[in-house]
């Protein structure tokens, strides 16, 4: 029988202590499958000041207490708090790193009322790649993999193979590097690189340094054992070109046998239309006609009329230009000429705020927005859209559309990224949604007319509704790949 891995996963934000986007769901499901699959896998995060101490049941770890790290020429005591995931079969350990001063406020990364990053964002990260190590080793707790995610932790695998090379206690652990979103990067000035007493020679083309700054997520790339990120069409996309690569696509192309492309997991006890508790009318594959109470419940809290053969188009997303906005600015009113209404959902930038307050007062019976964040009004859209809409300039997985395929909404999307590799293109014998290519308001505006005259066809409709709502993209099937790349580091 194959020995277990420890495993170390570290990350900024996990769910539900803490999360701004899509890593801390992965930072939580992760580790509990890995568990599942009868890994000895614990997580470790910052402890920051928004994290309710009693609610998440945080205990005093006694003999991690006041263990020092430096940053620059300071030293910063770290102590550590205890928690364990709900939820889970098999609990999973958190720790938290805890020192007042880099985390006891409320922001993690940004100022909650200025919206402005932490200007000591560098020495705050510093302070976490650093304390990891120091303590393992009070823990004597050595992992065989610290699967580091994002640019947060992209020094941890620099520190590994300079400042900790000869430790004999990490002489057989290895780092594994998650990018889940290569145009955040962590850059700080070069001043700030003596922070992390880092060897000199480090700040260097082959090294930390890119376009004469520190680079956190340059550092993950260079020096980790194996990279991973969030789908195989993102790690192509990364090696191909600026505008994937984020300036950094030599650095990956260079480490392209050490990267693989592993699709995000989704929880189906969360985002599944038989058990969700959050829509009023639950229902699956066999009693999917019930799908249209769900549409109806919509459209009343929306205050727009219900026609059960008007399709409408969901959208649930970060009001930005990543996301595909300028195109739907581009075709909003073309759009409006079909027989369709429009439902959504999101905050961002004030220019697609005022996009679609426009339209809701231009078009009051086909067009509707909530511009704020709701979760039981995201489960709503899944269950009562016929589509989802998705036209996004890149996507390194992509979540919403696979919701959108357990609850037999209808995807359209760019085939880019996690979106490409996840939806098959509606075609004469089968498919489960529809794409397009060509980052063009007129190519977005084709997909929808294609869509909108499938729909006409409720049979066919119904078959590709089926299609999506068959496939599986459980955590199981991920958590396996990932343990592949474990296991093939740890033999190195």
């Amino acid at each position: 029988m194959t020995k277990p891995l420890n495993v170390l996963l570290l990350s900024s934000e996990v769910d539900p202590f803490a999360k701004t986007g899509g890593l801390a769901d992965v930072s939580a499901a992760l580790p509990q499958v890995l568990k599942s699959l009868e890994q000895e896998v614990r997580i470790m995060m910052p402890r920051y000041g928004s994290i309710n101490e009693r609610k998440s049941k945080l205990h005093e770890m006694i003999r991690l207490k006041d263990i020092e790290v430096p940053v620059g020429s300071t030293f910063y005591p770290a102590s550590v708090k205890s928690s364990f995931l709900a939820n889970a079969h098999d609990k999973v350990q958190v720790y938290f790193v805890d020192n007042h001063h880099f985390f006891g406020r409320s922001g993690l990364y940004v100022h909650p009322e200025t919206k402005k990053d932490y200007p000591d964002n560098d020495e705050r990260f510093i302070f976490f790649a650093r304390s990891v190590f120091e303590i393992l080793k009070r823990m004597g707790w050595a992992p065989d993999i610290i699967h580091c995610n994002d640019w947060p932790t992209g020094l941890v695998p620099a520190y590994l193979k300079t400042t900790y090379s000869d430790d004999p206690f990490f002489r057989d652990t290895k780092t594994v590097f998650t990018i889940h979103n290569m145009a955040y990067q962590g850059t700080f000035p070069r001043t700030s690189f003596a922070k992390t007493l880092l060897p000199r020679e480090l700040f260097a083309d082959d090294g930390v340094e890119a376009f004469g700054k520190l680079n956190f997520l340059k550092a993950g790339i260079v020096f980790a054992d194996a990279i991973t990120t969030v789908s195989e069409k993102y790690a192509e996309e990364i090696c191909s070109s600026e505008e994937y690569g984020s300036g950094l696509q030599d650095i990956a192309r260079k480490r392209k046998a050490d990267l693989t492309g592993i699709l995000n997991g989704i929880d189906y006890t969360r985002w599944d239309p038989a058990v969700d508790e959050l829509i009023p009318h639950r229902y699956d594959i066999r009693t999917i006609d019930q799908k249209v109470d769900n549409k109806k419940a919509l459209l009343d809290k929306m205050h727009l009329p219900f026609d059960e053969r008007v399709p409408v188009i969901g959208i649930i997303s970060r009001l930005a230009d990543q996301k595909g906005f300028d195109l739907i600015d581009e075709v909003l009113d073309e759009m409006m000429k079909l027989n369709v209404q429009l439902v959504v959902l999101g905050t961002g930038e004030k220019k697609y705020h005022d996009l679609f307050e426009k339209a809701a007062r231009r078009y009051p019976e086909k067009v509707a927005a909530a511009l704020l964040f709701n979760n039981d009004l995201a489960h709503l859209i899944e269950a009562g859209s016929d589509m989802f809409l998705m036209p996004s300039r890149y996507e390194p997985c992509g979540l919403n559309q696979i919701y959108s395929l357990r609850y037999g909404t209808v995807p359209i999307v760019r085939a880019t990224g996690g979106l490409d590799d996840t939806i098959e293109d509606q075609n004469g014998s089968g498919g489960t949604g529809f794409k397009f290519t060509n980052y063009k308001g007129s190519e977005l505006l084709k997909t929808i007319q294609r869509a909108v005259h499938a729909f006409a066809d409720q049979n066919g409709w119904k078959k590709l509704m089926k299609a999506g709502m068959g496939k599986d993209y459980s955590w199981e099937s991920s958590a396996k790949k990932y343990l592949h790349v474990y296991r093939s580091v740890a033999k190195k």
